[in-house]
C-alpha cells in the first residue's frame, strides 16, 4: 500500500483523545456507509451505520451481476454519506479521515466507493484511507468487543475462506486458504443447484434445519491432508451429483441434502480451523478464534466453533450478525485505527480486483492461482 506520511495530520492525529472517519464500502452488493469513533485508548463507538442491499436487484439472475452492482453503487453513495453524516449528527468538517474499500472485490463497485473518498478527501483536505476489505473483515469482531492481539481469524465468506494469525494491525499471516471456491460460493452454488432462491446462504441454512444431515455421503476435500487449505469445489459438484440423481426431488429430499451439505462444510471449517490453531498455539499460544465474514452468520457454523475453541483453551468471538456481512463500519474501523497510527494513504492508490492480507505468502506460495491482476489469495 502506498502510504502518505507527509500529510499535514499524519502525525498530529497520534495525539489527539479520539479520531472520526468516515468509511465507505461497495465491494459487492452492499453500499454502505459509516461514521466511527476510536478514542486513545481503545474505546469504540459508531456513530453511524447505513446500508443498502441490492438483494432485490440480483435476485433475478440467481447471484450478483457486477454491472448492475456498479450503476447501483454509482447510484446512491452520495445520499448514503449524506445520510451517515445526518444519522451521527456531524458535518464532513467534523471527521478527521475518509476510509473507503479499495479491494479486493468487484472493481466497478470498489472504483465507486474508492473515488467518492478520493473527492471527499481532496474537497476537505482530510486523509484518505486505502483500505482492504479483509481488513476490515479482520477488524470487525472489535466491533463488538474489545478484542487484543494476536488472534486467529477464520475469514469466511462469499469470495473468501481463509485462514490468519492477525498480529497487529497491518501484520496478518496466513495459515491457510481456499484452493478453488470459497465456503459461501458453496453454499449460493448449493442453493442455486435446488432452486432456493437468492441469495443461498441464508436459504441453505433455513432449509438444512428440517432435514437428515446424514442421508447423503459427502466429501471432506483436504481433511486428511497437512496443512490448513480449504477445498469446497468437490463438495459443491458432489452436491449437483445427489440432486441430479434424484427422480423427481421433493422437499424433504431438499432439506436432506442441504443438511448434507451444511454439515460436511461445518466438518470442513471446523478440521482445518483445529489445524491452525495447533499451529497458532506454537506461536502464540492460545488467546481466541474469530470468525468474520458472510458466512460467519450461519448458526450451525459458529455453535460448532464456539465449541471447538472451548474445547481447546481459547476464547470465541464472532462480529453481531449486521457486522459479518459487508458494512461500512468495519472499513470506518480499520480506518481509524490506521489513522491513530499516522498509516495515512496516497491519492495515487489504485483499485485492486485482487488483494490478500498476506501478500508476502500469496506472492510466493498462491494458494489459487495468480495472473495479471496479482495473486488471488
Amino acid at each position: 500500500m502506498e502510504l502518505d506520511q507527509k500529510h499535514p495530520l499524519a502525525q498530529e492525529l497520534n495525539h489527539r483523545p479520539k479520531v472520526t472517519v468516515l468509511g465507505l464500502e461497495s465491494s459487492c452488493d452492499e453500499t454502505a456507509a459509516a461514521i466511527v469513533e476510536v478514542s486513545a485508548s481503545g474505546e469504540i463507538t459508531i456513530r453511524s451505520d447505513c446500508i443498502f442491499s441490492q438483494t432485490e436487484q440480483h435476485a433475478p439472475f440467481g447471484g450478483v451481476v457486477p454491472e448492475i452492482a456498479a450503476r447501483a453503487h454509482a447510484d446512491i453513495m452520495d445520499g448514503m454519506v449524506k445520510q451517515a453524516l445526518t444519522e451521527a449528527g456531524l458535518e464532513l468538517a467534523d471527521m478527521d479521515g475518509i476510509a473507503a474499500t479499495t479491494g479486493p472485490g468487484l472493481i466497478g463497485g470498489v472504483l465507486v466507493g474508492m473515488m467518492t473518498a478520493k473527492a471527499l478527501s481532496l474537497g476537505s483536505g482530510l486523509p484518505f484511507l486505502s483500505i482492504n476489505h479483509l481488513e476490515g473483515h479482520a477488524l470487525s469482531p472489535q466491533l463488538a468487543a474489545p478484542l487484543a492481539f494476536p488472534y486467529l481469524l477464520l475469514l469466511v465468506s462469499g469470495g473468501h475462506t481463509q485462514l490468519l494469525a492477525i498480529e497487529d494491525l497491518g501484520r496478518y499471516h496466513r495459515y491457510g486458504s481456499t484452493i478453488d471456491d470459497a465456503a459461501g460460493e458453496a453454499f449460493d452454488k448449493t442453493a442455486k443447484i435446488m432452486e432456493l432462491g437468492f441469495p443461498g446462504g441464508p436459504a441453505v441454512e433455513k432449509i438444512a434445519r428440517t432435514g437428515d444431515k446424514t442421508r447423503f455421503d459427502l466429501p471432506r476435500p483436504l481433511a486428511k491432508r497437512v496443512g490448513c487449505d480449504f477445498s469446497f469445489a468437490g463438495l459443491k459438484s458432489a452436491v449437483q451429483r445427489h440432486w441430479h440423481s434424484l427422480k423427481a426431488p421433493t422437499e424433504q429430499d431438499k432439506a436432506d441434502l442441504a443438511a448434507s451439505f451444511q454439515h460436511a462444510a461445518c466438518d470442513i471449517l471446523v478440521g482445518q480451523s483445529k489445524k491452525a490453531m495447533r499451529r497458532f498455539i506454537s506461536e502464540f499460544g492460545a488467546t481466541h478464534l474469530v470468525v468474520a465474514g458472510g458466512v460467519a452468520a450461519n448458526q450451525a457454523i459458529r455453535s460448532q466453533l464456539q465449541e471447538l475453541a472451548r474445547n481447546n483453551g481459547f476464547g470465541f468471538l464472532a462480529p453481531p450478525l449486521r457486522y459479518c456481512t459487508d458494512n461500512g463500519a468495519m472499513i470506518a474501523l480499520a480506518g481509524a485505527l490506521r489513522l491513530q497510527r499516522g498509516m495515512v494513504s496516497s491519492l495515487r492508490v489504485a483499485a485492486r480486483p485482487r488483494w490478500p492480507l498476506d501478500e508476502l505468502s500469496a506472492k510466493n506460495n498462491p494458494a489459487s492461482g495468480s495472473g495479471k491482476k496479482g495473486p488471488k489469495s
